[in-house]
Parts: structure tokens; C-alpha cells; sequence
């Protein structure tokens, strides 16, 4: 899930969670959006950040994949230019949906990416990848549910303060947030694409009690930003337990093939 705060996109975080999001990633889903890429054609990841996307697809034997980056951070293009010398870098923004750079491009991608992104922006993005005829797949975009074991009193009140803050105005529109993976299937399926949805649940342990830890922070200052009076006293008793506690976080992933699209062997 994309945490609302300052520091959100920082490499750090973008780390932390990399081992947590190709764990939960649907594997089924990925192999059928890697086979939607013809010989000679790319992928296009939409806020690439330093190109976990593009790890994931080789850690499932798809390492032969021309990717093209794109995204706002200077500092992650040049990140992932380091990890993927043969990608494209390019500098824009995944919301000017008509210059996204789609020559040559036989997949569009995006993780963590569609519950801050607006309904106004799938249709527009929809519209275009209809008509050039390419797939897209967009991983790990957060449902809304979160369960922690053993749970404590305040989990329900800041999950649900949690989820109004995700639906709020983000850059002059209401995020999607936690309807996000729903309402783009709705989307892309008006246009006429066949839409998959699959379960990628992160599922962390006392192993992973640095990135519960930080996901905690994260959660708190959002829910606490939409008035809920007990983020802070939860986010202390959270980050105690984080070193023996487990945690589901609901997440969803997302292929959409337009009509007459035929997948490749793969």
C-alpha cells in the first residue's frame, strides 16, 4: 500500500517493503502480464521509483524485459538506471495520461500506484491504452483491510480513519483509496477490456518488524490527519509489539487485456 505522508516515496521505504511486495505479489497474474508483451516491444512501469516492478518480473524467470521508467523523483530514475542499465529513464508524471510515452510499448504497468490515483484518471487512461491496444497490470493497491495478532482496542477505529484519509483529495481529486482495485476493473471493463482481479496480501511476521514498524508510522499520521484521537497512544503500543505481533494487509492486483489481445508464449 502507498503510505499518505511526507516521506512516502522515499527510497527507504521503497526498499523496506520491496521484499514484502514480490512475496504477495499473485504469481499466476504476473506470468500472464509478462506473456501480454510481444518480441520487440517494452514495458512501460508508471511511478517506477527505482524499478521494483521490473525485479519482480525477473525473479519470475521474465529478466529478458525492456523497460521503460517513468516517474518524478530524479533520484529513483537514477537508482533504477543504476539496477537497470539497459531500461529507458524517463521524467513525467503518471497524470498527463495523453504524453505518457507509449511508443513501442506492449504492457503498462504500476504497483502501488491506483489508490492514490482518481476515477477520472483510469477512465482517461483507459480510453488510451484502448485504443493502442495495450494491457495494463497494476499490482499491490490496497483494499482497506488490516488485521494485526493479537489485535488491540483502537485497530478498527484507526483502520477506518486510516481509509477516509485515503479517499481524500489527492492533487485536486478524490483518491480511489481503498475501492481502488474495484473501481479500475469498472473502468477498464467499460472500455471494453477483460479485467482479473487476484489477492497479493502482504503477511508479515516478527521477522518483519522493521517494516511493521514503519507501516505504523505511516498509518498513524494519516489517521490521525483525519481526526482520529487515539493514532498517536495506538501507533505506541503498535511499534512495541511490532517484534511479536502479525499483520495482513489487504492488497489486490489487477491485469486488464483489451479486447482481440492475444498473449505472446511467454
Amino acid at each position: 500500500m502507498n503510505q499518505i505522508s511526507d516521506t512516502q516515496f522515499q527510497a527507504d521505504w521503497l526498499s523496506l517493503r520491496e521484499a514484502a511486495d514480490h512475496a504477495a505479489r499473485d504469481a499466476a497474474l504476473l506470468v500472464r502480464a509478462a506473456q501480454c508483451v510481444p518480441p520487440g516491444m517494452r514495458v512501460l512501469d508508471l511511478g517506477s521509483g527505482t524499478g521494483s516492478t521490473a525485479r519482480a518480473f525477473a525473479r519470475a524467470g521474465h529478466d529478458r524485459v525492456q523497460w521503460c521508467f517513468l516517474d518524478t523523483d530524479e533520484a529513483h530514475l537514477q537508482l533504477a538506471k543504476a539496477r537497470h542499465p539497459m531500461a529507458e529513464c524517463v521524467m513525467g508524471s503518471v497524470t498527463d495520461v495523453e504524453a505518457l510515452p507509449l511508443e513501442h510499448v506492449g504492457l503498462v504497468t504500476a504497483s502501488a500506484l491506483l489508490d492514490l490515483m482518481s476515477t477520472a484518471w483510469v477512465d482517461a487512461l483507459a480510453a488510451r491504452l484502448g485504443q493502442a491496444g495495450v494491457p495494463f497490470y497494476a499490482a499491490l493497491s490496497f483494499d482497506g483491510r488490516m488485521r494485526w495478532e493479537p489485535p488491540v482496542a483502537a485497530d478498527a477505529d484507526v483502520s477506518d480513519a486510516f481509509n477516509r484519509h485515503q479517499r481524500g483529495d489527492k492533487g485536486g481529486q478524490a483518491a480511489m483509496g481503498p475501492d481502488a482495485a474495484q473501481l479500475t476493473a469498472n473502468g477498464f471493463e467499460a472500455h471494453g477490456f477483460a479485467v482479473t482481479l487476484a489477492g497479493s496480501d502482504w503477511v508479515l511476521g516478527p521477522d518483519d518488524a522493521a517494516l511493521q514498524d514503519e507501516f505504523v508510522a505511516g498509518v498513524a499520521r494519516a489517521a490521525e490527519e483525519a481526526g482520529e484521537v487515539q493514532a498517536a497512544s495506538w501507533a505506541g503500543v503498535r511499534r512495541k509489539a511490532a517484534g511479536h505481533s502479525a499483520l495482513r494487509v489487504g492488497h489486490t492486483d489487477l491485469l486488464a487485456v483489451p479486447a482481440g489481445h492475444e498473449a505472446t508464449a511467454g
